[in-house]
């Protein structure tokens, strides 16, 4: 269903770009060269005239930069694209470095805590915002005509009761969900991928597992789930930290023959 919601290390970052640059034009990539790198003029192209009719180096050269760049844009957002140009120039052409490795080991070092360090405050401060904005959200929410609360917090609406037989946690069940954040913004969703899922019901997020138990097969219900039922303070991928979600789930079958499974 949906990765984890993670930050990309800055030092490890760079390297792992630029090998995912190489690897994404050929999966059979050439041996390296044991000839000195050699730097000309000539053969480069400014990034505005670099077309698919462009001489070949001309095309290696744009597609391993932005493959690069692409790879890095996001855990390296305030890079001072002269100075790393200068740098790629210079270790390209053998140049002697201005700064000495471990200088350089350094400050790269040094740049990514100050980045963890930010990056700690942000989520830290989206965290608590969210929490808030969740609490509002459910209080307001439990006022409403025919929305039930259980002991844990989960909230949950009838929209269909069904009429068949009820999953324990440890059964397998196929379902159809939609889930979506308290704006609206839908995160998954089995119906756009045009097939229901089955998956045991002991291995997703806890308001599933509660949830899916006060359901009969035939039944649609929307759940509510706070954040500690769900991801909580971690979140996952889009799910930011401390965000309640809103599923609306079919349970179609309780211990299908032919199962599909996925990891929520």
């Amino acid at each position: 269903m949906i990765l984890g919601y993670k930050k990309v290390s800055l030092v490890t970052g760079i390297a792992t770009g630029m090998l995912l640059a190489v690897t994404s034009i050929s999966a059979n990539a050439a041996p390296a060269s044991t000839g000195t790198n050699k730097v000309a003029s000539s053969v480069y192209v400014p990034k505005s005239t670099v077309t698919a009719t462009s001489p070949a180096l001309a095309q290696v050269g744009y597609s391993f930069g932005y493959l690069m760049g692409e790879s890095n844009k996001d855990s390296i957002d305030d890079l001072n694209l002269d100075a790393f140009f200068q740098g790629f120039r210079d270790a390209y052409s053998a140049q002697s470095p201005n700064l000495d490795k471990k200088q350089m080991q350094k400050v790269l070092l040094d740049y990514q805590k100050n980045k963890e360090i930010a990056y700690a405050k942000e989520v830290q401060a989206l965290a608590a915002s969210n929490a808030a904005k969740g609490k509002q959200f459910l209080l307001q929410n439990s006022k409403k005509s025919g929305v039930n609360t259980t002991a844990s917090g989960l909230q949950y609406q009838v929209l269909t009761q069904g009429r068949g037989k009820s999953p324990k946690a440890t059964d397998k069940i196929k379902v159809h969900y939609e889930g979506r954040l308290i704006d609206g913004t839908i995160f998954d969703s089995s119906y756009k991928r045009g097939e229901p899922v089955t998956f045991p019901l002991n291995q997703v997020i806890k308001g599933w597992t509660e949830g899916l138990q006060l359901m009969k097969e035939g039944g649609k219900y929307r759940l509510f789930v706070p954040a500690n039922l769900g991801y909580g303070e971690a979140g996952n991928a889009d799910i930011e930290p401390n965000s309640v979600l809103i599923f609306d789930i079919e349970l179609l079958q309780v211990n299908p023959s032919v199962t599909q499974p996925v990891k929520l």
